[in-house]
């Protein structure tokens, strides 16, 4: 049954937030770039942070979750997610001009930050705070429901895990990844990292891994993000909600669904890391810099075909509900 427009909006300051991927999933993407980023790309970052500690990019690539709820980072709320007003499961897509509003988007954001941190006229404080978001910000686009507009991107689907009560953004987040690996260390993260970075290099992903390369363009941050975009919506559609929301709401979601998800919520968290250190390098240097493998047949990021249609007051109240959620609520999730 769909919630009321009014019931859900009242509701919203009471329900629980969520970040894309949590501690868990965040720390992984960065200890994977770091894997691939090149030595002078490293150097680069590490100058940046001021951080020459093994976990340079790790140690912060949850910032941006805790700075979203302070009073001086709250404007950077609507930058961790794009709202795909689409049609799951009938239909996914994403569209620039229709999901991303004029407060901003992590399509947006991404392409900013990338300018700003490549600025010279700017403190050494405000071009660490860009490397710190684009960091969090392509784990974040990575998260297939961090690309959705549905139900809030699925935190209003109540749901539940090992028997806790939750809602399917949080089991995406939290739930399945550290079920999967059994914690939430920065250690647990770092040895997630490696098993990826061999499935990368060597391992299940190598024939696929130059294709998550396509479409990337330093020159064209907005086109870039928009590839990845999409890329994850689809997830939306294949395995995150493949027979609609009604289908999971209230169930318990930790047998057969997790086993569905798992795969996909790797394969995000490989390509969000690979992707990143290739982006690093961009910025850095003006080359991927990434080489591991061929690109196969067919590898290519397909687009949805459809476009859902426009409907001003769908998107009107899809971003209002998300505003309040996202403002009125407090950090959710772990920290080292």
């Amino acid at each position: 049954m769909a919630i009321p427009k009014v019931l859900l909006l009242s509701l919203l300051p009471f329900l629980p937030c969520t970040s894309a991927w949590g501690t868990l999933g965040h720390d992984t993407v960065a200890f994977i770039a770091q894997n691939f980023v090149s030595a002078s790309t490293a150097t680069w970052a590490q100058n940046i942070l001021a951080d020459t500690s093994t976990s340079y990019l790790a140690s912060v690539a949850t910032w941006a979750d805790s700075y979203r709820y302070t009073t001086e980072g709250a404007f950077s709320a609507p930058y961790h997610y794009i709202d795909a007003n689409d049609n799951p499961p009938s239909s996914c897509s994403v569209d620039y001009d229709r999901d991303c509003p004029a407060e901003g988007c992590v399509v947006s954001a991404i392409a900013n930050y990338t300018t700003r941190v490549k600025t010279s006229n700017i403190s050494a404080t405000e071009k660490q705070k860009a490397l710190k978001w684009i960091v969090h910000f392509i784990g974040d686009i990575h998260q297939p429901l961090h690309d959705e507009a549905l139900e809030v991107g699925g935190n209003t689907i109540s749901v539940t895990f090992s028997g806790t009560a939750t809602n399917l953004h949080h089991i995406w987040d939290s739930n399945m990844p550290e079920k999967l690996i059994g914690g939430y260390s920065l250690t647990d993260a770092k040895n997630w990292a490696t098993n990826l970075t061999a499935e990368i290099k060597s391992g299940s992903y190598a024939s696929q891994a130059a294709g998550w390369l396509s479409g990337i363009n330093g020159a064209d941050a907005k086109a870039s993000s928009m590839v990845w975009a999409k890329d994850a919506n689809a997830y939306v559609c294949s395995t995150v909600l493949p027979n609609g929301a009604e289908a999971v709401r209230n169930q318990a979601l930790d047998g057969a669904y997790y086993d569905k998800a798992i795969p996909v919520i790797e394969l995000q968290i490989a390509k969000a890391g690979y992707r990143l250190a290739a982006w690093l390098n961009l910025i850095a240097t003006g080359q991927v810099g990434l080489s591991v493998a061929r690109k196969p047949r067919g590898a290519e990021v397909v687009e949805a075909v459809r476009i859902a249609p426009r409907d001003e007051e769908r998107i009107k109240m899809a971003r209002r509900a998300r505003a309040a959620f996202g403002w009125n609520c407090g950090p959710e999730g772990h920290s080292h």
